[in-house]
């Protein structure tokens, strides 16, 4: 029996060896952000760190479920401004939206964003087929669903973020 028993204080210990420094690395916040992994994943409501059922002033999309990835040069390129070619050169991050749920806005959306220079003011046109947005990014692709129509905003050629 104390072997059992010894045992099983072994194997708590152990997984709380393991374990802790997961929690430690950090997780997902109140909003839904885990920095470290680089993700949000939750009710839109939390992706501007404000809970108060409102996406940056809009109740719309706040009962929305989002999605969101992005690499380090994303943060690095924030981080830095966005203007600094050498931070910025590859980053992007991707946004999928679905409001197909109780109080969602019955709207999907998916959205690629990646970080090209000075483009212009945001919706200025690309010569690929996407546009640009906060002054040094570009959309490249945008699809989803409204009123139950499927539509196609923007497929930037090349679409895929190893172009950029």
């Amino acid at each position: 029996m104390k072997k059992i028993i010894l045992g099983s204080i072994f194997f708590v210990f152990a997984l709380a060896l393991i374990v802790t420094p997961a929690f430690a690395a950090g997780g997902f916040d109140e909003f839904g952000y885990n920095d470290t992994a680089r993700i949000f994943v939750g009710p839109a409501d939390g992706v501007d760190r404000v809970l108060d059922g409102m996406v940056w002033g809009d109740p719309t999309y706040a009962d929305d479920h989002l999605v969101m990835k992005w690499n380090k040069a994303w943060d690095e390129c924030n981080d830095a401004g966005g203007t600094n070619s050498e931070v910025c050169t590859g980053a992007w991050t991707n946004n999928e939206w679905t409001g197909m749920m109780p109080n969602g806005s019955g709207e999907t959306w998916h959205y690629k964003f990646v970080w090209v220079g000075p483009c212009g003011a945001n919706g200025t046109e690309l010569p690929d087929g996407g546009y640009c947005i906060w002054n040094n990014y570009a959309v490249i692709l945008s699809q989803g669903t409204a009123d139950g129509e499927h539509l196609w905003d923007v497929l930037a050629k090349p679409a895929g973020y190893g172009a950029y």
